[in-house]
This record gives structure tokens, sequence and C-alpha cells, in this order.
């Protein structure tokens, strides 16, 4: 599902990931893992196609993204990968069923039927009482859920969540990650960028980044056996 061989990214004199060799097979769940500066953002958006390395190759769901066009790259993102973002990035006063629904406004699907897709996706995360509340009427961990939702719409093949229980009390993001875990063992390819140890020790994977480099992988030459994460585990 993602390939990153001999990935560097700098800005200016400095390098935030460097010589980078990673291989995600599809349907593992792992956590990428790492103190603040460590790389884990620039590994997240060249992993999500939102930036492209200064070096080494990337290769995305069997697309080399150095081949790629802009648009070519949108519609890859588009079809492939889902983004969960610490933040909500919910709109005030717009329900969950159309928070949901606009991910696929430029779908040139109908809006019944947008609406449609967005009533399976809450029901599909445990949110079929909350259609129509609005972000106040959310707590945060049901917030976080409409917006794995929104992620989860197209059914993506690969979810990208980046520090997904960061603005959750531990019950809330022990909800998160199992929920996580359930859309694992579905057959989605999810990787949880963190900066939380034992979040990361609990998932089947962990990858672990230090000053730009991958300093331990816990799958060693090959890939970890898939283990799910009990809710006992999670909720602890």
């Amino acid at each position: 599902m993602v390939e990153l061989a001999g990935v560097t990214k700098t800005y200016g004199d400095v390098a935030a990931l460097r010589g980078a060799d990673l291989v995600i097979r599809r349907g593992e769940l792992l956590a990428i893992v790492g103190p603040s500066g460590s790389g884990k953002s620039t590994m997240l958006n060249i992993m999500g196609t939102l930036d492209r390395p200064s070096e080494g190759r990337v290769r995305i769901d069997g697309h080399d993204v150095a081949g790629l066009s802009d648009r070519e790259l949108s519609a890859l993102r588009a079809g492939t990968i889902g983004f969960v973002f610490q933040q909500f990035h919910l709109a005030f006063g717009v329900p969950a069923l159309d928070s949901v629904a606009d991910g696929l406004l430029y779908s040139g699907r109908p809006r019944a039927e947008r609406r449609r897709l967005a009533e399976q996706a809450l029901r599909r995360v445990g949110l079929g009482h909350r259609l129509h509340h609005e972000p106040h009427q959310l707590s945060g961990g049901e917030k976080q859920r409409v917006a794995i939702a929104r992620a989860v719409l197209g059914d993506p093949p690969l979810l990208l969540a980046d520090e997904p229980t960061g603005a959750l009390d531990s019950r809330s993001g022990a909800i998160v990650i199992e929920l996580l875990n359930e859309l694992h063992e579905a057959g989605t390819t999810v990787v949880v960028i963190t900066h939380d140890r034992d979040i990361a020790a609990r998932l089947p994977r962990e990858v672990r980044l230090k000053d730009g480099r991958i300093e331990h992988d816990s799958a060693g030459a090959g890939a970890a056996p898939s283990r799910s994460l009990v809710p006992e585990e999670a909720a602890r």
C-alpha cells in the first residue's frame, strides 16, 4: 500500500526526514511514533501525497508519486486516502450528516445520494443517533467519530490518522482507537501518527522516528503479524 525508499525531505538547510525506508502492506494497522520534531508530520504529508520528497521514491497503492501530475495526485488522494486529524474541522452550525456528506461535494453525486452515504458512514461509527446534531451538541469523542466517518466515506483503502486522540480524554480516546481497529479488521490499512508511546505499543506494529530517521521498526524486515487491539486493552 505504501513504499518509501530512501526518502529525504529538506526545508532549506533543515532535514525533516532522512533516508526513510518503509513498507506498509495492505491491511496493516501500525503506529508511527516520535516526539515533536521527529519527522512524523513530514512523513504523514509525504505518505498522503500532500508533499513531495526532496530525494527518494514514494509509491502509494502501486503508483509512483514522482510520475504523477498535481491533478493525478489529487485524484489518487480522493480515491485512495482518508485523513483524520487531531482537530476535527467541523463547521459551526452544520449538522453531522451534512458535514460528512460535504466530503462528496465534488464527486458529482446528487445531494440525496451524498446524504444517504453519509448516513451509512455515521451509523458505521456508531453515530446513527447523532445525524442532525451540530458540533456544539457533540462530545469530543463524537466529533472525532464524525471526522472519521467523513474520512472513510468513499471507503478508501488507506486511512492516515494524525494524533486522532490528542484532543480527547482517555475514555474517548480509547473508543476512537477501538473504532480504528474495527476499520482495520474490515480491511482498511490504518496508519496512526502519534507521540503517545502507550498507544503505539498496543498496536500490532510500531515505527519509531527520531531526528528524521527511523530508529526502530517492530516489523523488522517483514510485516508484523496482524493482531487486533482488543477493547480491554483500548480501555486501559
